[in-house]
C-alpha cells in the first residue's frame, strides 16, 4: 500500500455547516482476523500446511468501517472490544490507524475478542471463527471508553458487516439513539428488527441494507422488517433470486426495486447490476479482471464504494463502477481491512491502466469520472494502517 498520495474528501463540495459530523454509522462485532494466503490447496487432515503469506487485522464489521474511512468518509463505529491484547490492537488500529470514531464503542472487562482464521486458496477462502456474545453492560456503563462494558454486537460471523444485538434494556445511549449521520449500514436478518435502524432513517440517514444467507430457507422479504427503512438493498445474485423467486439476477433487481428505492445485485465475476426504483434507471457494469490473492472483505469494500458514490450523488453507473473497482483492488491484497483501498491505490490503478497497451477505449471511458476526483487535497492520506502482524513496537 502506498503512502504518498494525499487523501480526497468525496463529499467536500456538498458539505454545509449544519450537516452531520458523521458521514456513515455502523455497528456490529469486531473480530481479530488472521489471514493465511499462498496455500496451494485446502489443508489436508493430519498434515501441516505452510502459507507463503500472512496478515493480521481487525475484521468483522471493521472491514467495512475501514473501507469507508479510507475513502474519506467520516465513519462512526459502535462495537464491543475485548480487554485482551487482541482487543487493544483492534481498537488502536481502527481509531489511531484509520481515524474511525469509536466514541460509541466499549471495552468489555474480562471478555476475550472474537477471532477468525481465514485461509485463502484456489480463489476462495475457508474461515474458522471462535467467540462469545458480549455480556450485558453494567447499569452505569458509558461509551467511548476502554473501561466501559457494552451490549453491542454478537460473536456471530453472520452479522459481521452490519448490526449488532443489544442484550440488555439498560444499555446506554446506543442502540436507541445512534448519532445523526448521512448514512447508516444495517445487516438485515429474517425476523430481526433493530430499533436503531428506524431511528437513523427518521433522523435523515440513508440506510444501506446488506443481507446474509437465510438459514430458515424461507427467503421472505416480508421477514426483513428493517428493509422498509432502507434506501438501498445490496444482496448477491443468489440471494436476490431466492428472495424474488426469479431465475435471472436482472429480473431480481427489478423486482427488488419495487420494494426499495435502490436495488443493487452483485454478480461476482460478471460485475453488478442496479435499478433505481424511483426513476426506473438501470445500470450494469462488468467486473475488472484481476489476479486475486484473497477475496476476504471484498463484499464489504463494494458496499463502501457504493455508499461513497451515493452520498456524493454520482450517476448510478459511476457508483457501480467505483464499487466494483474498489472491490477488485481489495482482492489483490491480504484480506479484510488490510486490503481496503484508499485514494492512493485508486490513483495508482488509474495511472497504470491508461498506460497499458491495447486498452479498450470504451472501457477506459467508463472510469473517466475519476479524473475529476483524483487531484490531491490537503488531507494527508493514507493514515497509519494496521500491520500484517501483532506486537511490533513503535
Amino acid at each position: 500500500m502506498s503512502t504518498d498520495t494525499p487523501g480526497i474528501d468525496p463529499l467536500e463540495a456538498l458539505r454545509a455547516p449544519r450537516d452531520p459530523a458523521c458521514d456513515v454509522f455502523l455497528t456490529g462485532p469486531v473480530f481479530l482476523d488472521i489471514i493465511f494466503t499462498g496455500l496451494d490447496s485446502a489443508p489436508v487432515r493430519g498434515t501441516e500446511s505452510w502459507a507463503r503469506g500472512m496478515g493480521s487485522s481487525p475484521g468483522g464489521v471493521a472491514n467495512m468501517a475501514t473501507a469507508l474511512a479510507r475513502l474519506g468518509l467520516h465513519t462512526s463505529l459502535a462495537a464491543a472490544f475485548g480487554d485482551d491484547h487482541y482487543g487493544e490492537y483492534c481498537w488502536d488500529a481502527l481509531e489511531q490507524g484509520e481515524g474511525i470514531d469509536l466514541s460509541m464503542s466499549h471495552t468489555v472487562p474480562g471478555w476475550h475478542s472474537p477471532v477468525t482464521v481465514s485461509m485463502a486458496y484456489e480463489g476462495e477462502r475457508t474461515m474458522v471463527s471462535h467467540g462469545h456474545e458480549a455480556p450485558a453492560p453494567a447499569p452505569d456503563a458509558g461509551t467511548g471508553s476502554r473501561a466501559a462494558a457494552t451490549a453491542t454486537g454478537t460473536a456471530s460471523r453472520a452479522g459481521a458487516t452490519g448490526t449488532g444485538t443489544s442484550t440488555a434494556a439498560a444499555a446506554p445511549v446506543f442502540p436507541q439513539c445512534p448519532p445523526r449521520a448521512r448514512a447508516a449500514i444495517a445487516s438485515l436478518a429474517p425476523g430481526r428488527s433493530e430499533p436503531w435502524v428506524a431511528t437513523a432513517a427518521r433522523d435523515g440517514a440513508l440506510v444501506f441494507g446488506d443481507v446474509g444467507w437465510d438459514e430458515t430457507g424461507r427467503w421472505d422479504l416480508d421477514a426483513l422488517p428493517d428493509l422498509a427503512h432502507c434506501e438501498a438493498f445490496l444482496p448477491n445474485a443468489e440471494e436476490a433470486m431466492r428472495y424474488t423467486r426469479t431465475d435471472c439476477p436482472r429480473a431480481a433487481a427489478h423486482a427488488l426495486a419495487e420494494r426499495v428505492p435502490l436495488a443493487v445485485v452483485t454478480l461476482g465475476a460478471e460485475g453488478a447490476y442496479a435499478v433505481d426504483g424511483r426513476t426506473g434507471t438501470a445500470a450494469a457494469v462488468p467486473a475488472i479482471e484481476v489476479e486475486a490473492l484473497d477475496p476476504t472483505g471484498a463484499g464489504d469494500v463494494f458496499v463502501a464504494g457504493f455508499v461513497t458514490g451515493t452520498l456524493a450523488d454520482w450517476p448510478l453507473a459511476d457508483r457501480l463502477a467505483f464499487a466494483g473497482l474498489t472491490a477488485a483492488l481489495s482482492v489483490q491484497e491480504f484480506g479484510g481491512s488490510l486490503s481496503a483501498p484508499g485514494w492512493a491505490e485508486i490513483a495508482a490503478w488509474w495511472q497504470l491502466i491508461r498506460t497499458c497497451d491495447r486498452q479498450d477505449p470504451a472501457a477506459l471511458e467508463r472510469y473517466a469520472f475519476l479524473d475529476d476526483l483524483l487531484p490531491a487535497t490537503a488531507r494527508a492520506w493514507p493514515l497509519r494502517r494496521a500491520v500484517p502482524t501483532i506486537g511490533f513496537r513503535q
